[in-house]
């Protein structure tokens, strides 16, 4: 078979072949990033968008951001709170509201709202996190305001316990566990009350609105994830990192599955986070290992999850050697092209391993190539955002 066989240029018509060669129509299409910052894929991410919105249904988007502050675009996008600056600075976290891309996606999706009864939804997807992680203030004080009734504690006892922000947020923490509150007595309090919160939740559902029922569902899974989290930074064990990182990908699965509720959604993050296998990375001496937010929601999912990678050939200055996966989509005729992944695993032999001397950029591994539905591949990006 010739590897342009298995290809087609990236436009409209090629997406929506796509989506009608899949098993099932998906809730959640994922379009994942083999590095962040690059504007060539942000902008090919918004034309992919703006066409399955206009011609296959698509009525959401969410991206690896905080799902807290995703609230914030939310509002914006979908009743014009706020200013476009203003949305973009708080509306994100890890510097993605810095992206051009992403500002004209928020743009265009404000704009189609302005115009159109059905709304446009937006949301973050990932835990209110870096290596460290934020307080959980925000998510238990908001799910404790939506309640009423026997609380197990008022909001002055609340605000006690929680003590300062900058006691949770310590970025010290993210090494030295020693610094870390979250097996405090106070922690450990917040724990049980956030527990006893989300079962009075379930006792009030009936009387919340949709839109109470939603962020308050919102609020308790990130207290509860947050305050999991909180607890394993102060472990010490060799498996610290190991466990954080799979939480982390818990807290997203879980958001991923809340989205699906509004879908069909295109969701955009690192290909790691969106990939259904197992994700392995190199930690200092450690080699991590846990079970990716896409694997998570696929197992719940099943056909109706659906996931594009994304690799590219050159990056910055270095080209792909001839032998990888990326070397031969490089021979492709068009400069965005989208690929059948299990039908390029039938046409390539023994493909190398893609060794990449950017740290940011995850090359497509040849050996999991049937674990993905398809692959945007772009013969250049140099649009790079650099790390460190």
């Amino acid at each position: 078979m010739d590897i342009k066989d298995t290809a087609r240029p990236v436009d409209g018509a090629g997406i929506s072949a796509f989506l009608r060669s899949l098993p099932a129509q998906p809730l959640l299409l994922g379009l994942g990033e083999a590095r962040h910052f690059v504007g060539e894929l942000g902008e090919l991410r918004n034309e992919i968008f703006r066409h399955l919105v206009e011609h296959e249904g698509y009525r959401s988007f969410a991206i690896e951001s905080d799902c807290l502050r995703g609230l914030v675009v939310d509002d914006y996008v979908t009743t014009g709170a706020g200013t476009l600056d203003d949305v973009m600075e708080r509306g994100f976290s890890h510097d993605f509201g810095s992206a051009p891309g992403n500002r004209e996606l928020v743009r265009w999706m404000r704009a189609y709202n302005e115009e159109h009864d059905e709304k446009l939804r937006f949301f973050g997807f990932d835990g209110p996190l870096e290596y460290w992680a934020a307080s959980p203030r925000q998510a238990l004080t908001a799910l404790h305001d939506l309640l009423d009734g026997p609380l197990l504690c008022g909001r002055e006892t609340l605000d006690t316990l929680l003590g300062p922000d900058d006691r949770w947020s310590n970025e010290a923490t993210a090494m030295d566990p020693s610094q870390s509150i979250g097996q405090s007595a106070d922690a450990q309090r917040l724990r049980l009350i956030a527990d006893d919160l989300v079962a009075l939740l379930d006792t009030q559902t009936p009387q919340l609105s949709a839109a109470d029922r939603e962020r308050a569902a919102l609020y308790a899974r990130t207290a509860t994830g947050l305050l999991r989290y909180h607890y394993w930074m102060a472990d010490a064990s060799p498996s610290r990192w190991t466990r954080l990182s799979a939480l982390r990908a818990v807290m997203m699965a879980a958001n991923l599955r809340a989205v699906a509720e509004h879908g069909p959604a295109l969701v955009f993050s690192s290909n790691l986070h969106l990939q259904r296998n197992k994700t392995l990375m190199p930690f200092g001496d450690q080699q991590l290992e846990w079970w990716s937010a896409g694997a998570i929601a696929a197992t719940y999912l099943g056909d109706r999850y659906a996931f594009l990678a994304s690799a590219f050939g050159t990056l910055g200055d270095g080209t792909p050697p001839p032998d990888t996966v990326e070397g031969m989509l490089s021979t492709l005729p068009w400069e965005h092209s989208l690929v059948d992944a299990r039908r390029l695993a039938e046409a390539v032999t023994e493909p190398a391993p893609r060794v990449s001397h950017d740290f940011a950029y995850f090359p497509l591994d040849p050996a999991q190539l049937d674990m993905i539905d398809g692959i945007v591949f772009l013969k250049q990006a140099v649009s790079l955002k650099k790390f460190g």
